[in-house]
């Protein structure tokens, strides 16, 4: 019995350790959109992104991987675009988790077999459980979002990210210059923030136990 007690004990400092390590690299891949900057620059391309949107404090700008080492506004903008995109499909994950745990889901079936969506578990769960026809379905829809939706079709977005495409506007032209940037940096930090979420509730759902708000994992 002491055998076994010691063998869980050993696992679970192992799935500690390994929890903590995934912590830290998240940390550090995020470091430059999170971490204050104390490190003296040396290239003339980074000083010039200094004062980009979303370098605010009090965080800052900070690049320990050299990603916009002597890289162009090109190759910025192509980053900042990809964090934005990243940064709303986390948003819509993790608000999508938090709402099927608390027991809301859509009415009606999934399937014609009568597979009802509330029958459908949340999280990692939910990928076996819907039917191989439904995650089809999804897959096409992402990439039809990918393809023809979710771009710059029209080439006048006016920063990375702007997907309106001459179609949805929400009154975006009626904002002065001040208010517009302070909606981008306000999008831009919840997404930076939901990327955290949404991995982190991918992997207490694979440590399990139990979270404030979420529940049980």
């Amino acid at each position: 019995k002491e055998g076994k007690n010691c063998k869980l004990l050993n696992l679970y400092n192992i799935n500690n350790l390994i929890m903590k390590l995934a912590i830290l690299t998240l940390l550090t891949a995020s470091a430059a959109a999170f971490a204050p900057s104390k490190v003296a620059q040396t290239s003339t391309a980074v000083n010039a992104f200094e004062d980009e949107l979303g370098v605010q404090p009090p965080l800052g700008f900070y690049d320990p991987l050299g990603l916009l080492t002597d890289v162009d506004q090109e190759r910025f903008d192509r980053l900042r675009y990809v964090e934005v995109k990243h940064g709303r499909v986390a948003q819509l994950a993790f608000l999508g988790n938090i709402i099927n745990r608390a027991g809301v889901h859509l009415p009606g079936d999934i399937d014609y077999s009568g597979t009802s969506f509330d029958s459908i578990p949340s999280g990692w769960a939910a990928i076996d459980a819907v039917p191989a026809a439904g995650r089809a379905q999804i897959l096409l829809l992402i990439a039809f979002l990918e393809l023809s939706v979710m771009k710059d079709v029209t080439g006048a977005g006016e920063f990375p990210g702007d997907f309106r495409n001459g179609a949805l506007d929400y009154g975006w032209d009626t904002f002065d210059d001040e208010t517009k940037l302070q909606k981008r940096a306000i999008e831009l930090n919840n997404g930076r923030a939901a990327m955290f979420g949404i991995l982190g509730l991918m992997m207490h759902e694979q440590l399990g136990g139990s979270l404030p708000i979420v529940g049980q994992m």
